[in-house]
């Protein structure tokens, strides 16, 4: 059985962590929600959470996604996944966040950019070679 928050008939007051955190779309499936909170990827109040624990609307959120880091408050509560328009409603992210987020992308992008990737694919002596870096006995 699924509710939302914002149905006027039953408003849920705690959703948990891991199945918010999929619902708000920071994570594909459950098991990776899960997995990012058992592994410490997602602190409430500055302290490791459990998967299991009680989310409500005010409690504040520090959750790593790869690269990048998001603290943010809960606005909302569902335990359903639904269109990226409610799941953005869910919560909002602090602007130091998102400015840090924005200068990490950035930093990234400019480490990427000194890289050329070749124009065709290697010839038979340049496969040879890649090949022979794998054995260096090959030299």
């Amino acid at each position: 059985m699924s509710r939302e928050s914002d149905s006027a008939d039953d408003p849920i007051e705690s959703v948990r962590l891991d199945v918010w955190l999929w619902a708000a779309r920071f994570f594909k499936t459950r098991s990776l929600s899960k997995r990012a909170v058992e592994t410490g990827k997602v602190e409430t109040g500055g302290q490791r959470a459990k998967s299991s624990r009680g989310l409500r609307v005010g409690e504040s959120l520090r959750v790593v996604c790869g690269d990048e880091v998001f603290e943010i408050s809960v606005l909302g509560l569902s335990d359903i996944r639904g269109p990226a328009s409610k799941a953005q409603a869910l919560y909002r992210e602090s602007d130091e966040s998102r400015a840090r987020r924005e200068a990490a992308r950035q930093q990234r992008a400019l480490e990427r950019n000194g890289y050329q990737p070749p124009e065709s694919k290697p010839d038979k002596r340049a496969r040879r070679i890649i090949r022979a870096l794998g054995d260096i006995d090959a030299f």
